[in-house]
């Protein structure tokens, strides 16, 4: 996974677009031959993360597709806007950016929050998604049903209250610029990967550029409320029963952030998901094993979508 190239250089051809008046970034590469018979691809980064996460994939998918890849607002080199962050304003910008550029159906790929706003996303606007590949899904959700029914209406609002005190500017701004430290990051990295050789310099380089941004300590505090829950967050149980479209579900049996196990129960919520188990790796499957990773996407696609 080494390369003398730098990651600029491999993740296809950068541009801004100005949503709502917020400057955001994307990038998209296309194969060489017939790339108008074959479905478009958006890719969908994690949170902390960014367009460079997939540099690892945007060439090799990009060969028999046209891949795009969006630097949700508030990440990347998109504005770190103090906007109301939710799961349903990057889910907005999706399919507007999908109106703007695309008007034909795609597969989305998501990883962690990536894969939380593709389901979303294909639940909100069907006629953008002909198929969703997820990778680690979250479900915010699980917090509050594993309070017994009974204790919530006590529990709930003490929680609530706790959490908008951890998430207030005064008690952020301070933790923000410690962990944004490339030495903070790189442990933060050794939790979320299996492999310590996939943690190298160049992932530090990614995720360290974003957070020196202007207003990003601002925008930290409103993206980290919408982290805890304190924003829009769909239930995994109740969204994906309702999806008609093919899915596959990607899971890294080392992931330390989302459980494994919510795997296999996740798989018996719809007929249409299929899952991909993957030994000896973590919660980032697509930047770990990314050889992988990219050959299951192509031949998942070619088995459910015919191109």
């Amino acid at each position: 996974m080494t390369t003398a190239v730098h990651w600029q250089q491999r993740v296809g051809n950068q541009r801004d677009w100005i949503w709502r008046g917020w400057q955001t970034r994307y990038t998209y590469t296309r194969p060489i031959h017939n790339p108008q018979n074959t479905t478009p691809l958006i890719l969908l980064h994690g949170f902390g993360a960014s367009i460079g996460h997939w540099r690892h994939n945007l060439e090799v998918l990009g060969e028999r597709h046209t891949v795009y890849a969006l630097d949700m607002l508030g990440f990347g080199a998109s504005e770190k806007a103090p906007a109301n962050y939710s799961i349903e304003l990057w889910v907005e910008q999706v399919y507007d950016f999908w109106r703007a550029f695309i008007r034909q159906p795609v597969v989305l790929v998501g990883n962690s929050n990536g894969s939380l706003i593709s389901m979303a996303a294909a639940a909100a606007h069907p006629d953008m998604v002909a198929g969703v590949v997820m990778m680690s899904l979250p479900d915010p959700t699980l917090e509050q049903e594993a309070i017994p029914a009974l204790l919530r209406p006590v529990l709930m609002p003490v929680i609530m209250t706790i959490k908008k005190i951890v998430a207030s500017p005064l008690v952020l701004k301070p933790v923000f610029h410690v962990v944004r430290r490339p030495s903070i990051l790189r442990r933060w990295a050794s939790l979320a990967y299996a492999k310590p050789e996939a943690i190298t310099d160049e992932l530090i380089e990614i995720l360290a550029g974003p957070p020196q941004d202007r207003g990003s300590a601002r925008a930290f505090s409103a993206l980290f409320k919408a982290a805890i829950g304190l924003n829009f967050s769909p239930s995994v149980k109740k969204v994906l029963p309702t999806l008609t479209i093919p899915m596959l579900l990607i899971w890294g049996q080392k992931d330390r952030f989302v459980p494994p196990v919510l795997a296999s129960q996740f798989a018996q919520y719809n007929e249409n998901l299929q899952l991909l188990n993957l030994e000896d790796v973590g919660h980032c499957p697509h930047d770990e094993c990314p050889e992988q990773v990219n050959q299951a996407i192509l031949e998942w696609i070619d088995k459910y979508l015919g191109k």
